[in-house]
């Protein structure tokens, strides 16, 4: 009502000083009291006509504490409609309400002084003038704190705030059990459920939230993220739920979210007796070590105290931060050697097994960026395809037991060369296992968050710097797990180790590209389409709606393993003497980087279908 009676006083005011603006100031004119009669005896309409605008056009449901652009042009066309009528009205119904001048000056001046009345609170309040009026302690380390869950984990994190103020200070706490509502935990009232996060927010004035319930996956999480996010309230989580029940003041007990907590899964349940069988006490070779998902590997690996751990290479900065990484962690008398060099040079490699004489390996090493790859056919080709073949032919030949190779769901019906390569990858696989001592096997999964080339840290990199966030096509799917489960799941499949078996991990429902963009750009503060642009740019070369995890052929054949995230397929027949030749005229074409790279792809993997044609070096 407030606003209505100041926008009421607006409207007044600006045709009145647009009158007068009109007269020059000259209000001793002979024009001047007749209009200005006429002008008071029209106000009545006018006003409300403006403020029936501003009522049907929401202005008074606007949050004007995180108006924006779009907000001042919905203001600017709620003034220009009772302009245009009074426009109307001032030439065909009553001649001479109004000079066409003055309309236009009073529209201006509404237009300034209603959005100026709104921005100029908004200013107030966060100015430390107006939060100190309305009690908000700025800048204070005891700022409110919302703790999400009343159970252990809830009255833990409580403790650890009180015990170091920088968290800040709790002052509520949310639960979904209805016994522990109106109940206190160390002094903090439960006063509502998790769908209740934003009310109580804004009631409590909460500064920070905490989420405190370590079960939470999923879409559940996902929800939960949702409803803290829409407060514009920093949002932290716990950073170890193992640390739970310890005492003393906790540093980092709490950590900012990330985007992996947006597609959180369950927890990864590993048989750790099995994985300790083959890896504890061994000597465990790492290819592409330094990488994204072969330096998790390693970390994971080390879990398991192996008697010797190689990072292998070719890029050695990367590899010599893990190296640093795991010192720190574990000490520097850590038996883990860096070793440089490329799966393309067969001498390096025998010279690495001959020193080394590791019993297992784990083939992490690729070139996958499916763009890139499109360009240079033949590179993918020795790298991926031949890279591999000195690979397992070094192993084999230097009594290797297990070989672990990390495949792609884009092997799978490959419209790109690096997936093309990677079925050749499983194939080798395959073949090697039928024909010598060692274990091998394939796992096959889709896309990592935060590995290298992926689409997550590239829209945040976009978000960061003002948009516009690109996205190939609107109805893009993929299918997503983060890098430790990844990678844990690979350990699990070399437990398994079925010879010549492609595993295929569960990635759950494939996730909309869009949907996850949208969800990355409010998690920082934006409205998607609104103040951060989502641009279409069209796919890419290679580059599929959909991925797949299993073959036509595999389909229904697919049975799970003793692990409820593993899926295995049975090795398939492949004849071997057409294999190996078509392998020697593959590396024949990859001699040149032109279409015949790709024809001999296509005569190897008939499910394969090109989309680069005409290719330019």
């Amino acid at each position: 009502m407030i606003l209505v009676l100041l926008d009421a006083a607006i409207v007044i005011f600006s045709f009145y000083f647009a009158l007068l603006l009109r007269a020059d100031g000259a209000v001793e004119a002979s024009w001047w009291p007749h209009n200005r009669a006429l002008l008071y005896q029209n106000l009545p309409w006018i006003v409300a006509l403006y403020l029936l605008s501003f009522l049907a056009g929401g202005l008074y449901h606007v949050l004007w504490k995180y108006a924006g652009e779009r907000d001042l042009i919905r203001l600017g066309g709620m003034i220009a409609v009772p302009t245009g009528v009074v426009y109307f009205v001032n030439h065909f119904c009553v001649h001479g309400v109004l000079f066409d001048s003055a309309n236009a000056m009073a529209a201006v001046l509404i237009f300034l002084l209603v959005g100026g009345s709104r921005l100029a609170w908004r200013l107030f309040l966060n100015h430390p003038i107006g939060e100190r009026l309305r009690g908000v302690p700025n800048k204070d380390p005891n700022r409110p704190v919302m703790i999400v869950g009343a159970g252990e984990a809830g009255a833990w994190a409580i403790n650890v705030c009180k015990s170091n103020s920088s968290y800040g200070h709790p002052v509520v706490a949310v639960d979904d059990d209805l016994v522990k509502q109106g109940q206190t935990i160390h002094g903090v009232p439960v006063k509502g459920t998790l769908e209740q996060i934003p009310q109580l927010c804004t009631q409590y004035n909460i500064h920070n939230i905490i989420i405190a319930i370590p079960t939470l996956r999923g879409s559940r999480l996902n929800h939960v993220i949702d409803l803290c996010v829409s407060t514009h309230c920093p949002v932290q989580i716990l950073s170890d739920p193992q640390l739970v029940g310890s005492n003393g003041p906790q540093q980092g007990a709490f950590r900012e979210l990330n985007t992996a907590d947006f597609l959180s899964r369950d927890e990864v349940t590993l048989d750790n007796e099995k994985i300790s069988g083959y890896l504890t006490g061994k000597t465990v070779l790492v290819t592409g070590g330094g990488g994204s998902i072969g330096s998790e590997l390693c970390r994971q690996v080390m879990r398991f105290r192996p008697g010797k751990l190689l990072i292998f290479d070719i890029y050695e900065n990367c590899a010599y931060e893990l190296l640093m990484e795991l010192q720190q962690k574990y000490g520097r008398d850590i038996p883990v050697t860096v070793l440089i060099g490329s799966i393309r040079d067969k001498k390096r490699l025998d010279e690495v097994f001959e020193t080394y004489h590791p019993t297992v390996v784990f083939h992490a090493a690729a070139h996958k960026h499916v763009p890139l790859m499109e360009i240079s056919p033949a590179e993918a080709v020795k790298n991926n395809v031949l890279g591999t073949k000195n690979l397992l032919t070094s192993a084999s030949e230097h009594d290797v037991e297990r070989f672990v190779q990390l495949s792609t769901d884009k092997a799978v019906n490959p419209t790109s060369v690096m997936g093309c390569t990677k079925r050749i990858c499983e194939m080798l696989i395959q073949t090697f296992a039928g024909n010598t001592d060692m274990k091998c096997v394939a796992v096959r999964f889709g896309n990592v968050l935060g590995s290298h080339g992926s689409v997550i840290p590239l829209f945040e990199a976009q978000i960061k710097k003002g948009g516009p966030v690109t996205l190939t096509d609107p109805n893009i799917e993929r299918y997503f797990m983060t890098i430790p489960e990844a990678a844990q799941l690979v350990l699990q499949a070399g437990a398994l180790a079925e010879g010549g078996s492609i595993y295929v991990l569960d990635m759950g429902e494939p996730v909309k590209i869009m949907d996850l963009a949208k969800q990355l750009i409010r998690f920082y503060g934006y409205e998607p389409g609104v103040n951060m642009e989502i641009k279409i740019v069209g796919l890419r070369p290679g580059e599929k709606l959909y991925e797949e995890l299993m073959m036509d052929e595999e389909q229904g054949k697919m049975r799970r393993t003793e692990h409820n995230k593993i899926f295995v397929a049975s090795p398939r027949d492949i004849d071997l003497a057409v294999f190996y030749q078509q392998l020697q005229d593959l590396a024949a074409a990859a001699q040149h980087n032109d279409e015949g790279v790709v024809d001999q792809l296509e005569k190897m993997i008939p499910t394969f279908t090109p989309t680069r044609k005409n290719l330019k070096v």
